[in-house]
């Protein structure tokens, strides 16, 4: 589950309970509707910032819960329910009208790294926690949307070529390095501080939040595509 609390323009939406933060229908389904709750609330100045308890941000789908069904053919088809309902997530992330910020301070996995990757700013936790795609070493191909998000967001062709294909486990410092991450820090609480005082920089510069969600749009093209996410001119003041 998720718990979602406001300090001022910030929107703190936190991953609690279970430490591994699998991504199954019910806490993508918690996800969703604290992002369509977020959205409703928007303010221009607002800021939304992601974190979770525990040694995890997001240890991605939840493959138990898939492979409880029974037989192969019914485990499949619940991953590809959890596939399509977090597509959500990622389109409602891309659109929402404001700044985004993943506090990752555990390990991001799979689906959890594309949860903090779906957001403008990383600030990872140094130490043990690691970015990780793991789908080479599952035997699992990547859905379509997961390739463009990568791709838009990761811009060395090498590192892209890591993460996916040697399924490459990313300490902090070096997914600075690589891009993904925007800055590292040496505890979790150091993360969360350096979160909120970026939320706080970024709302006082009180964008209108339409405005900044199409900006987004305009960045990441390929994907937005495949989420039928469309562009739309706004022009605010003259």
């Amino acid at each position: 589950m998720c718990t979602l609390e406001k300090q001022g323009s910030l929107f703190l939406l936190t991953l609690t309970g279970d430490d591994d933060h699998r991504l199954n229908p019910t806490l993508i389904d918690s996800l969703l509707s604290a992002l369509s709750q977020i959205k409703s609330q928007a303010t221009p100045g607002s800021v939304l910032i992601t974190a979770a308890h525990g040694r995890f941000f997001s240890n991605g789908f939840d493959l138990a819960w898939a492979q409880a069904a029974g037989s192969p053919s019914q485990a499949v088809d619940r991953l590809h329910q959890m596939v399509q309902s977090f597509r959500s997530i990622v389109a409602a992330l891309l659109s929402l009208p404001m700044p985004t910020i993943a506090a990752v301070t555990g390990h991001a996995a799979a689906a959890g790294a594309m949860l903090a990757i779906s957001h403008d700013y990383i600030l990872m936790k140094s130490d043990k926690a690691v970015l990780y795609m793991p789908e080479v070493d599952l035997g699992m191909t990547f859905p379509d949307y997961f390739t463009a998000m990568l791709r838009s967001k990761i811009r060395s062709a090498g590192a892209v070529r890591d993460f996916m294909l040697a399924g490459r486990k990313v300490k902090a410092a070096e997914a600075v390095k690589m891009g993904i991450v925007d800055s590292a820090h040496d505890s979790a609480e150091s993360v969360m501080d350096a979160a909120v005082r970026l939320g706080e920089q970024l709302g006082g510069r009180k964008w209108q939040g339409e405005v900044c969600a199409e900006i987004r749009k305009s960045l990441y093209p390929e994907i937005c595509g495949i989420l039928g996410l469309t562009d739309r001119s706004i022009v605010s003041k003259l």
